[in-house]
């Protein structure tokens, strides 16, 4: 399935654990807002979670899906990074035919 950034604008959240490297848009399940409450601040993460500031929707590292809060059962919307040279970025996809 082919994947596009939001706009411009797009906020992306990067985790690692261990040698993985996810990616996820900035933007809440619950309610589709930025889940940091003030602009340049990080995202709050532990060893396997994000966690929305807003109303404390808890996601997976590994796939995004919310297990605790007011979205539970939704995931966030993956972006595909990779690591080249020691450097995270997004991935290329392949054009839709």
């Amino acid at each position: 399935m082919p994947f596009g950034f939001a706009g411009p604008g797009a906020e992306l959240i990067v985790v690692r654990q261990g040698d993985n490297v996810y990616g996820y848009l900035n933007e809440c399940r619950h309610m589709g807002t930025s889940m940091n409450l003030l602009d340049d601040f990080a995202v709050t993460v532990n060893n396997y979670h994000i966690q929305c500031e807003i109303h404390y929707a808890t996601f997976r590292f590994s796939d995004g899906l919310c297990v605790a809060g007011p979205c539970q059962g939704k995931s966030l919307k993956a972006v595909p990074v990779t690591v080249r040279a020691g450097r995270v970025v997004v991935a290329a996809v392949p054009a839709a035919t």
